[in-house]
Order: C-alpha cells, then sequence, then structure tokens
C-alpha cells in the first residue's frame, strides 16, 4: 500500500537497525527530515505511551510538528488521526497516547515530566542545545526501552558533535537531492542559486556539518579535492588507527593508493563496535582485494598486538607500525598542505571522514577523529616518506 511508510520511504528515513538510545538524522532542507520523525513517533504512539515533542520555538512544534505537511496530524489515517489540544499543550491519540509539546527556549519546563520516547526538531536551531538535551533526556525514564529521535539541518557547534560522538548515537543521512521528486520544481532551484558553489551548500542541501573556523581542512578544500582514480595506481597502503576493545572508539580504516606525486583515497572502512579480531580480519580481506602492499598501524595503543593481529587473519601486506610523538594537528598539518596543493584525490564520498578532517584537532570536535587518523598515515607514507617524499639536497 503506497500509504505504508515502510513500503516507500527511503532507508535514511526509516530508524536504524540494533541497540541505540538515539537516532540522529542529519539532512538538508527539504530532505525528509520531518516526514522520518513524525512516522517514527506515530509508530512509538502505542496505547497509554507518553511521549514528548521538542522544537525552537512552540510555534514551531505546532506548525511543522503537528500540523506541517509532513507533521503527526498529517501522516495519521483519519480514523487515527490525533487531536491537539492547544489550551493543555498536548497531541492525544485515540489509543490513549499523548505528546506533550515543548519550547527548546524553556528548558525549565522540561523539569519534572517524563516520558517513554521524544522527538526533538531542528536540534541546531536550538539557542542552548546541550541545556535542553540534558533535560530532555532526564524526563526519558519510562518503560524498559525510552529512545530519542533528533532531526536537524547541522550546522558546526560543539553540542552537535558531541552528540554524534556519543557511543550510544546512531547518525543517519539524507540530502536534498535524494528527495527531489517530493519537491517543488523551484525549490532545489532556489537553493543553489542561493549556495551553489559555496561552503554551504555542503551544510544545506547535502546535511554535512561543516568545518570550524581554523581548521586545517576547509568544505572548499575537499570539494576540489574529489575526482577519479586511475586505472592504474602505483602502490596501494592501508591506513589503521586500531581500537583495543570492542566497545572502545572506532578502528579507522581507509585505504588510499598513489600515482606519480599524487595520493587517491579509495575506500573509508572504518569500523565501530567490533572487536580486534574482526577489524583485523577486515583489514586483510581489503588488503587482498585493493593488492594493498602495506598496512600503515598506528602503535600507540595495542603496540605488538596490532601486528599480531595482522598476521593471525593472514593478512598479505607487509605491516609498517607508526608511533605517534607529536600532536594530531602537527601530524596532520603536512598532510593538510598536500590537499591546498591538489595532491590528495578522494574517488568517492567519505561524509564522515571528511567531517572529521574538517574538525580535526579541534578541542569541540567530541569524538577521536579516526577515520582521519587513518587517512593522514596512508598519505603521509605514501608521499611524505619513501618514494613520495620531496627530495632535498645540499648546496
Amino acid at each position: 500500500m503506497e500509504t505504508d511508510w515502510r513500503l516507500w520511504s527511503r532507508h535514511s528515513q526509516r530508524p536504524p537497525e540494533g541497540d541505540w538510545a538515539t537516532w540522529l538524522f542529519l539532512g538538508g532542507r527539504g530532505a525528509g527530515k520531518t516526514r522520518a520523525g513524525a512516522e517514527w513517533l506515530t509508530m512509538r504512539a502505542q496505547a497509554g505511551r507518553r511521549l514528548a515533542l521538542v522544537g525552537p520555538t512552540l510555534h514551531d512544534v505546532r506548525e511543522v510538528m503537528i500540523d506541517g505537511p509532513s507533521g503527526l496530524r498529517a501522516i495519521a489515517p483519519a480514523g487515527r488521526r490525533p487531536v491537539y489540544e492547544v489550551s493543555r499543550r498536548r497531541l492525544v491519540w485515540p489509543n490513549g497516547a499523548v505528546a506533550q509539546a515543548f519550547s527548546a527556549e524553556d528548558p525549565e519546563s522540561l523539569r519534572g515530566p517524563q516520558f517513554h520516547d521524544a522527538w526533538a526538531d531542528e536540534f541546531c536551531a536550538w539557542r542552548k542545545p546541550g541545556e535542553v538535551l540534558a533535560m530532555l533526556r532526564m524526563g526519558l525514564r519510562l518503560g524498559d526501552d525510552p529512545r530519542l529521535a533528533v532531526t536537524t539541518t547541522p550546522k558546526p557547534q560543539a553540542a552537535l558533535r558531541t552528540l554524534m560522538a556519543e557511543p550510544s548515537a546512531v547518525t543517519t543521512r539524507a540530502t536534498t537531492a535524494e528527495n527531489e521528486d517530493n519537491l517543488s520544481a523551484g525549490f532545489r532551484a532556489g537553493l543553489k542559486t542561493l549556495y551553489g558553489g559555496t561552503r554551504l551548500e555542503a551544510q544545506e542541501l547535502d546535511g554535512q556539518v561543516l568545518d570550524l573556523d581554523g581548521g586545517l581542512w576547509t568544505h572548499e578544500m575537499l570539494a576540489r579535492a574529489r575526482g577519479r582514480a586511475p586505472e592504474d595506481l602505483e602502490t596501494v597502503v592501508i591506513g589503521l588507527d586500531p581500537s583495543t576493545t570492542a566497545g572502545g572508539d572506532a578502528c579507522g580504516i581507509v585505504v588510499v593508493g598513489r600515482r606519480g606525486g599524487t595520493a587517491y583515497v579509495l575506500a573509508d572502512e572504518t569500523l565501530k563496535g567490533r572487536s580486534p579480531s574482526a577489524w583485523a580480519a577486515r583489514v586483510a580481506e581489503l588488503a587482498a582485494v585493493h593488492e594493498a602492499e602495506w598496512v600503515v598501524a598506528e602503535t600507540n595503543q595495542g603496540g605488538q598486538m596490532v601486528e599480531q593481529l595482522l598476521t593471525m587473519a593472514r593478512c598479505g601486506a607487509r605491516v609498517k607500525p607508526v608511533h605517534a610523538s607529536a600532536s594530531k594537528r602537527v601530524r596532520a598539518e603536512p598532510v593538510a598542505a598536500l590537499y591546498e596543493q591538489g595532491r590528495v584525490v578522494h574517488c568517492g564520498a567519505f561524509p564522515e571522514l571528511e567531517e572529521e578532517l574538517m574538525g580535526f584537532g579541534d578541542p569541540t570536535f567530541g569524538r577521536s577523529p579516526d577515520r582521519a587518523d587513518a587517512l593522514v598515515w596512508a598519505v603521509g607514507h605514501l608521499l611524505l616518506t619513501g618514494r613520495g617524499a620531496p627530495r632535498l639536497r645540499a648546496l
């Protein structure tokens, strides 16, 4: 049936599988974020459940989340349409489920009420996102599995980066282009006119978290880096920033090749929540697929264990241990300079890797830049050491 959301929605608009506490949906303008949030909360609005709706203002909650064209009332079948009680600021379903409306302008209003689930919209438009989110979560204490959905167009702010870094949060993404069949013909063209060719195109249309001021990498720099890999590469290496436990940081795994004086980023295969033996097996698979010559592995954590795990996984590539003695920023500066020179090409879409590069070395980034670390090791090995290093002659 065309009314069955599960049959015609996009994968990014459906809640992630698995055990998560927060679903963060980052999307461009008109990417279908509101519809995704409304459908998810409708699914959670079972008999007797208490829910929360939080928007930038109460006006936004009512006009977008409740009565908007993709809001909770618009998507509900006629016989199960909830009623909004203005005086009590709550939405009531025929089965008895109740959703209370809250404004992010008034975090104190969240003190006291308790909920089974909550939907927070346009998180990055809240004036005090971290404070309001903390208050909301204190109220998510009913039932065995309280969950939170956050839908927003991203902005480069510390609160969002912190949320993205939470182990119990899962992030999905959608671009404006993915939903263009449901948008007016002039809408996307208008946004292109406004933002095309600017760094805000990635934020407002692609739903990407932009760089912060003073970063080593900028959106413009990474946009210029996109291209295709040559048919024949001289060599391929895998950059590895290992994790020592399944519950720790992600294991950064980035595949990079070289031809001449240019490095080509072929794949970002970073793993999160996997055991050391699992990521070692994946590195061995990638080494075979890409015919990698080296695995350049940081050994600050794990030491000889990294080499032993790769040997046990029958990795065909040789292992080059590297030790981080300088700060992340100092290590990354020469690689960022290579990007400025146009000597690194991204052969595909790597949004999470690029976000980490744009937040590299910034204390407010909120999570360990494991993907970026792996890339720095790989590109550095190919272009800054050995055959790829600049050759200087003393006169």
